[in-house]
């Protein structure tokens, strides 16, 4: 064989069995990629379903046996309900003469402050609130779960914010307190979950959640009105 066809066979061979040997790097290097893929994929998934079964496991442990307690609760409401501080309302969805009344129809009011006003609001007029709400005792939450507020720390009527809400649109116990409320009120009312959200969550609220709301009547208007801005004390 010439010199120059071995040179050129010798080269060619040498090429082939480089470029094979680089063909089967990337291909190795591929196959570690997708392991390590798959690798990172599963990690997530458990990690997402471990985390997922904590946080379900720590909300069960929070709100165990919550029906009963919140039942329970409701009992105790009801025999405390004999003064004039501390009083019951009947839900205005339900007539005093009804047949069927339970503990479970009733709101039931603290008076903490009395207002000055001498109307209350009706079912079609817009209300100017400053409110705290929260669930009865659970096992992290001593006071209960505050869910929702418009103020911090201790109530103020010069500091508080407020919200402007139509009375026909928050749920009946609620409603059922500023149909019977005067401005300038302020009330801690403990609302049955019948009278809420009932049976059903409602966001961080779990179902089956007795709410207690601490409410302060700062104004009221009917539809069509019109009203000032909102100004502290």
């Amino acid at each position: 064989m010439k010199s120059e066809e071995f040179l050129e066979t010798f080269g060619t061979s040498n090429q082939g069995r480089a470029a094979t040997a680089i063909d089967k790097r990337r291909k190795k290097r591929e196959v570690w990629t997708w392991r390590l893929l798959l690798c990172s994929a599963f990690f997530t998934l458990h990690s997402s379903l471990f985390t997922s079964c904590s946080e379900e496991n720590t909300t069960e442990e929070e709100f165990a046996n919550w029906q009963e307690r919140n039942e329970g609760t409701t009992d105790r409401w009801a025999t405390r309900a004999n003064s004039d501080w501390y009083r019951k309302i009947l839900t205005y969805t339900k007539e005093s003469s009804a047949q069927d009344l339970t503990n479970s129809d009733y709101i039931y009011v603290e008076q903490l402050e009395a207002g000055s006003g001498t109307e209350s609001p009706i079912y079609t007029d817009t209300v100017r609130v400053s409110y705290r709400g929260r669930l009865i005792q659970s096992a992290s939450y001593s006071e209960g779960y505050v869910f929702d507020q418009t103020y911090l720390n201790d109530f103020d009527w010069k500091t508080a914010g407020v919200a402007d809400l139509a009375v026909s649109g928050v749920v009946d116990g609620f409603c059922t307190a500023l149909l019977n409320m005067h401005k300038g009120d302020r009330w801690r009312v403990h609302i049955p979950y019948p009278l809420g959200y009932g049976s059903s969550s409602q966001s961080t609220i779990p179902a089956y959640s007795n709410l207690i709301f601490d409410i302060a009547l700062q104004d009221f208007w009917h539809p069509g009105e019109t009203h000032g801005e909102f100004k502290c004390r």
